[in-house]
């Protein structure tokens, strides 16, 4: 095999694994991204034999859904019909309870664990205090010096030992065929995806740490392979996994579609009988008080109704990185990270620049943030230098002792020090290229694309640019609990950037002179943040003129309203709701803040108007969008391609870190350990966690909180503007033809809902979609059912 087939051979191994993305930016994605190009079906049926994963939905989920009315039986039924299965719902739940109770047994858990313990030396991050020697030559060389040293496989010779991973490589598989040594690859890269997930991921999106410390696959393939010869470990076992059941698999998919099914109606059912859009939009309708743009996150969903009844506000449905490509630097410890979703190439890099007015206060803050920094870096070197340790920890035993007592019995949220640096600096945008500032008309371009998106006409006296993210303690998953269209970051960055290339007159003057977008002069831009776990949304308002001040006054009493009654809400709580939120939020010892993105099932794409009347249960991404502004498609274009794809990630994620949590997710919370500062590991050890800990997606054992559904996207438009926009994005319509996302096309001219699998209606069938009284029937045909 020469180097090129070698290389392709690899490649082509690892699209059966997933990327893995570190703790500090936990981006959800597609487990199965490198499946997409063939169906749903037969994707899992492969990913099943490979990972020994479950793929669909335990049947206790599916039985809690048909009783609780989420299947409804007359999908489920016409369904199995179809299929040639006649007998009732129950006995197939009995049939696939009894055939997926078998557990395979993993006969690499030796070699598994040698590995992990070179993987974890070589790829950590800063956390160890000794690093690995050789780390520079790259994990192949540097495992190479230091095998004779180990003492795990006896006594080794290095001059036994090929120069590189590709001699090794070359050596080892002469005499298999290409097919097989397609075989061994794919199945020694399944055997640790979390760990080979995360070399995928680095050789892609860290070059500061991969041109450091370079490690690839064909290196640990290598170190994998050699040690596998050595333990005379057969390179591809027997039976991997037990073989599933065709019609089992079968069952699992069709109970599936039903439930998604059923979903769709319900939905479709509660859209139908938003206000006409067909109407021409004369413009004179009432000006809000306020106009709020939130980010697509299903979170929003709840917080822009309670937002909207607290008094006269508009608000939109935008992907919270307000369409700036760009790294943000950190003010507070210097670490530049990416602001956009991972699909998108930083264009632009934003720092803080301090106001002439505040540069005094600046200064002080940063000489505190040098001391903290000072404290922090003595603190760890008093724990961790071998003279000082037991003495640190007899020294100060009582403070922590005491200190951790406190935050147990009187958890608070923290309080800010002095004035936040949104107060005393302002962002600057600069090309990551030239690193100059950039010009009017590109920061014109920017802001037009947003009120494109949106179907934006008429300004009111404030707008706010709400960009979300997330408090919590004591929680090494927190990034998944912040803005993911911000690639795990806050959204408050891009929110202050957009709101000051919205506010400069230059800016305002090219829009209106080369675009015709009029803004008033008396609309004021803000930016903001909404903090998900406790409701609160916070203004940045140190640049608003007197002029607005009352408007703002009155924004922020109305605001503090908004999260009362959210957070009652979403906790159930009918009085200290807020106190509630944020004792959650400040709680060391809380496995599960908040519940991020648990439930979403949908992505909408329509003007607000559509869902503002319904509680959607947190279920549904809302990206405003009206059909009647967007007369060459262009802007539902951009909206498919990007915010369509990565809510279908994040569904993606979502939806298979909840049918396998152990191969998919996290495990449980209380049993990880941190690895390298990038990973978790359960216990001592193991494969990498790729996905979300159990609690973020379990209420209890038995009871899941995320419905794994497929990504229903409802898009209100004309059908044949989407056809058209199918017709030349390939992957977009391979996505749905693949089934790995349905799409229901609510055409306003033809008042017609189309399920765009068949081109058949969804509610066609019944009439009225799910009622009431569907309800009610299915309770009763239920009854009967489980009586026969």
């Amino acid at each position: 095999m020469n180097q090129f087939s070698l290389e392709k051979s690899i490649e082509k191994a690892s699209d059966h694994i997933g990327s893995t993305w570190p703790l500090y930016s936990f981006v959800t994605s597609n487990p199965l991204s490198g499946y997409e190009e063939v169906s749903f079906p037969v994707a899992v049926k492969e990913v099943k034999k490979v990972l020994g994963a479950s793929v669909y939905p335990q049947v206790r989920i599916y039985r809690r859904a048909l009783e609780n009315g989420d299947i409804q039986i007359s999908e489920l039924k016409d369904l199995l019909e179809k299929s040639g299965y006649n007998k009732s719902p129950e006995h197939y739940l009995q049939l696939m309870e009894n055939e997926l109770g078998s557990e395979t047994i993993n006969s690499q858990h030796v070699l598994d664990s040698l590995m992990v313990k070179w993987l974890s030396a070589f790829l950590d991050e800063g956390l160890a205090e000794w690093e690995m020697p050789y780390k520079p030559l790259g994990f192949y060389p540097a495992w190479r010096k230091l095998i004779p040293y180990d003492g795990t496989l006896g006594k080794v010779s290095v001059s036994n030992i090929p120069k590189t991973a590709k001699e090794t490589l070359e050596s080892l598989l002469s005499g298999f065929s290409d097919a097989e040594i397609q075989d061994i690859f794919k199945f020694h890269l399944a055997a640790l995806p979390g760990w080979t997930g995360y070399i995928k991921h680095r050789g892609t999106n860290q070059p500061q740490w991969q041109n450091k410390y370079p490690i690839d696959l064909e290196q640990y393939l290598a170190v994998r392979l050699w040690s596998a010869k050595h333990l005379e470990i057969q390179f591809l076992p027997d039976e991997s996994v037990a073989k599933p059941r065709c019609n089992i698999m079968e069952l699992q998919h069709i109970w599936l579609n039903a439930w998604e099914k059923s979903w769709q109606l319900e939905l479709v059912h509660m859209l139908r009988d938003a206000p006409s859009t067909k109407k021409s939009d004369s413009g004179d309708h009432e000006v809000p008080d306020a106009q709020m743009v939130f980010c697509i996150d299903t979170r929003s969903e709840l917080i822009r109704r309670h937002v909207e009844s607290s008094g006269n506000y508009e608000t939109y449905g935008y992907a919270g990185f307000f369409g700036i490509a760009m790294d943000y630097e950190n003010v507070k410890d210097g670490i530049v990270q990416k602001s956009c979703p991972p699909i998108v190439y930083s264009c632009y890099a934003v720092s803080e620049v301090a106001k002439e007015e505040n540069q005094a206060m600046k200064e002080r803050q940063d000489r505190k943030l040098e001391l903290d920094k000072f404290w922090d870096y003595f603190l760890k070197r008093m724990k961790n230098m071998l003279p000082s340790t037991f003495g640190f920890v007899e020294g100060s035993g009582l403070y922590y002792g005491l200190n951790l007592l406190a935050r147990t019995i009187f958890p608070t949220m923290p309080k800010n020090n002095g004035v936040s640096y949104e107060s005393t600096c302002e962002p600057e945008l600069r090309s990551v290229q030239s690193n100059l500032e950039i010009s009017i008309a590109e920061q014109a371009s920017i802001v037009k694309s947003g009120f494109d998106l949106m179907g934006w006409k008429n300004f009111a006296p404030v707008v706010v640019f709400v960009g979300h993210g997330s408090h919590s303690a004591n929680n090494p998953f927190a990034s998944s609990l912040d803005c993911g269209a911000c690639a795990a970051s806050p959204g408050r960055h891009n929110a202050r950037m957009l709101a000051k290339m919205a506010n400069n007159p230059g800016v305002r003057e090219f829009l209106s002179s080369e675009y015709e977008i009029e803004i008033p002069n008396s609309t004021i831009f803000i930016g903001a943040e909404h903090n998900t776990t406790t409701d609160e949304i916070e203004l940045f308002d140190s640049n608003v003129p007197k002029s607005h001040q009352n408007n703002l006054k009155e924004i922020k009493q109305n605001l503090e309203k908004a999260q009362v009654s959210a957070t009652r809400e979403r906790l159930g709580a009918t009085k200290n709701s807020v106190h509630h939120a944020k004792i959650k939020a400040s709680n060391w010892g809380e496995t599960r803040p908040e519940w991020g993105l648990a439930k979403n099932a949908s992505f909408v794409i329509a003007p607000r108007r559509t869902t503002m009347k319904h509680n959607l249960d947190g279920r549904c991404f809302l990206h405003s969008y009206d059909w009647r502004t967007d007369k060459d498609g262009k802007a539902l274009e951009a909206i498919m391609q990007g915010p369509m794809v990565v809510t279908q990630w994040i569904n993606n994620h979502y939806y298979f870190a909840t049918v396998d949590n152990e191969k998919f997710g996290a495990g449980t919370k209380t049993t990880h350990n941190i690895t390298g500062q990038f990973g978790a590991v359960q216990g001592n050890g193991g494969d990498l966690k790729t996905g979300l800990p159990w609690e973020s997606l379990y209420e209890s054992e038995d009871n899941a909180y995320h419905t794994p559904l497929r990504l229903t996207v409802v898009i209100q438009t004309p059908k044949e503007r989407v056809n058209i926009i199918l017709s030349r994005n390939e992957k977009l319509l391979s996505l749905l033809e693949n089934e790995w996302i349905h799409l229901i096309i609510m055409d306003p001219e033809e008042k017609v809902e189309v399920y765009w699998k068949n081109n058949q209606s969804l509610d066609s069938k019944k009439g009225n979609g799910v009622s009431t009284k569907a309800k009610k029937d299915h309770k009763q045909e239920l009854k009967e059912l489980t009586t026969v």
